[in-house]
């Protein structure tokens, strides 16, 4: 039976999960957005333990430690920007859910909240970004029996009601 979904309307940085998604840049860098949020919750360990990893490409996903967060582990994923949808982004953003979907499995994790990847600097429509999100996870548990939970921690009520729709939308069919 496939994992559960939750949608949240709140911070990542305070959920106890086993792991949480970082909305990262390929240099794995702190930044902005999520991104920042993570960094600075986790404490300055996490941007040494980044350092290390050499990078991540777009679609990609590596993990580190949590650090300073209730979360056990962070696993970053570097979205991709959107370019109007003729650069492949619609692939690149669902191989940044099956991929940490994957990783958060190979590691024995059961529990993991994403954000809306992609959503903001890197400007991807946020309709399309949770209809990919709710359909590739939906696919993904499948195939993952070990990861018991997914929540989707949206910023504000406008995501929360887009992530909604989305898992409503690709729901199964009786």
């Amino acid at each position: 039976m496939p994992g559960h979904i939750d949608i949240v309307d709140g911070d990542i940085t305070t959920l106890d999960v086993d792991a949480i998604v970082n909305a990262a840049n390929e240099a794995l860098a702190p930044g902005g957005g999520v991104c920042g949020a993570i960094h600075r919750a986790a404490g300055p360990e996490l941007a040494a333990a980044c350092a290390k990893l050499g990078g991540c490409a777009t679609g990609e996903a590596k993990i580190t430690e949590g650090f300073g967060l209730p979360a056990r582990y962070v696993i970053h994923v570097v979205g991709p920007v959107w370019g109007g949808g003729v650069r492949g982004e619609g692939k690149l953003l669902a191989d940044c859910y099956r991929n940490a979907l994957a990783l958060a499995d190979e590691k024995g994790l059961s529990s993991i909240a994403f954000p809306a990847i992609s959503t903001g600097i890197y400007g991807f429509p946020p309709d399309r970004a949770a209809f990919i999100a709710a359909r590739t996870v939906r696919e993904t548990l499948s195939q993952l029996p070990g990861i018991a939970r997914v929540v989707f921690c949206c910023f504000g009520e406008e995501s929360r009601a887009l992530h909604e729709a989305a898992l409503a939308a690709t729901a199964p069919q009786d």
